[in-house]
């Protein structure tokens, strides 16, 4: 037996032995979704469960090294886990943007005691971190934010407005643009880390479409930060960024690539099955085969993305396109979804949809191909970076 044959057999004994039954079964409501954070809620006592024991053995994040709370995997046996994972429908342990943007981030650009104050934390799910990009001003002209940040001694001062700040207002760190030169567009942008409980920092939920509110407006009034937390260079910030931005779009695009078990259950439930076994409405039946197809497509696309940007091969405008694809895919399952359940599947407010929750769903899909960079800038990326198309 080779070292990996025996690694996945190892890991298919231990997944089975320590994933709770019921986070195999698949995400149906954000209450199922483990964020963790300084005060976390469970929808379900196994979420902890499965969480300290993932943590434990630093697979929250395991290809990250075991200093920093990772599992210090190989390339190779990170795939492994995630196959086997897959093979048994065990849920994602946790979700946290500190794992999926700022934790890359900080190992590449942060120094040894910024890695030691917040990347074991990240993997262990005590801080969940929101994101501080764009601005009312400063949106897909990211490089034009007016946030400022003026050196007091040992501290910054940062003054001005976020919006579109996921989760804000759970959330218990941001990170955070902020502009410390304004001679200079890009050149004079800074990255930065601090608490959102620090005094000066309000936030104002964004109620969208679906009813529910994910997005905040963030507002800093005097907000004081330590210089120590400052990422990368003093105005090299852009940097951090555009490297962050590619995490974020690799961690969107994940979306295309959900199981699409809830989708056939779904169809199945509400439309039943002809003479043959098979769904029973023919045109629904094929729309949802050729979806299977893109999304295994575009799982095996990811496999191949994930293993030549580890490897150092990827191009840099890879993020874009699985971002641009993925999040095309997941708005089409949710459309076929709605189809599955017709006119009842858009019924709003009572428990028996949970508060309409497949309906908020479908209807939440619609930012995604906004937040993250719009679909159409990522389109503008991948035909000048990608296929070389000239600029008119």
């Amino acid at each position: 037996m080779t070292d990996l044959a025996a690694f996945r057999a190892d890991t298919r004994a231990w997944l089975e032995a320590n994933c709770p039954p019921s986070m195999r079964e698949p995400v149906r409501s954000d209450k199922d979704v483990t964020w963790g954070g300084r005060n976390p809620t469970y929808a379900n006592p196994d979420q902890k469960l499965w969480l300290d024991r993932m943590a434990e053995r630093g697979w929250t994040v395991p290809d990250w090294p075991t200093a920093y709370g990772g599992g210090g995997l190989s390339p190779a046996e990170a795939k492994i886990l995630r196959e086997e994972m897959t093979a048994i429908g065990a849920r994602n342990p946790l979700y946290s943007f500190g794992i999926s943007m700022l934790g890359p981030a900080l190992l590449k650009y942060g120094t040894e005691e910024q890695k030691q104050a917040h990347l074991p934390k990240i993997a262990r799910g005590e801080i969940r971190w929101c994101q501080g990009y764009s601005e009312p001003g400063a949106g897909s002209d990211l490089a034009g934010l007016q946030t400022s940040a003026v050196a007091d001694g040992d501290d910054f001062i940062v003054n001005g407005q976020k919006v579109w700040t996921s989760y804000a207002d759970k959330a218990d760190w941001i990170f955070c643009l902020v502009r410390t030169d304004r001679s200079t567009k890009q050149g004079g942008i800074s990255f930065l880390l601090f608490d959102m409980a620090s005094p000066g920092i309000t936030t104002r939920p964004i109620k969208l479409i679906s009813g529910n509110s994910p997005f905040c407006e963030t507002f800093f009034d005097d907000v004081r930060v330590p210089k120590t937390n400052l990422v990368g260079d003093l105005n090299k910030g852009w940097d951090v960024a555009k490297y962050l931005l590619g995490h974020e779009r690799e961690m969107i695009s994940g979306m295309g690539g959900t199981g699409n078990g809830p989708l056939i259950a779904k169809a199945l439930e509400t439309i039943g099955t002809d003479d043959a076994g098979r769904l029973a409405d023919p045109m629904l039946r094929s729309a949802i085969a050729t979806f299977d197809v893109r999304a295994r497509a575009f799982t095996a696309m990811s496999e191949r993305f994930r293993d030549e940007l580890k490897a150092g091969r990827a191009h840099p405008a890879q993020p874009s396109m699985m971002k641009y694809v993925g999040t095309e895919l997941n708005k089409a399952r949710h459309e076929l979804l709605m189809a599955s359940g017709g006119s009842d599947a858009l019924e709003w407010e009572s428990a028996e949809s949970d508060n309409g929750a497949a309906a908020r769903a479908w209807l939440r899909t619609k930012a995604n191909s906004i937040e993250g960079g719009t679909s159409e800038i990522q389109l503008n990326i991948i035909a000048r970076r990608i296929l070389d198309l000239p600029l008119r």
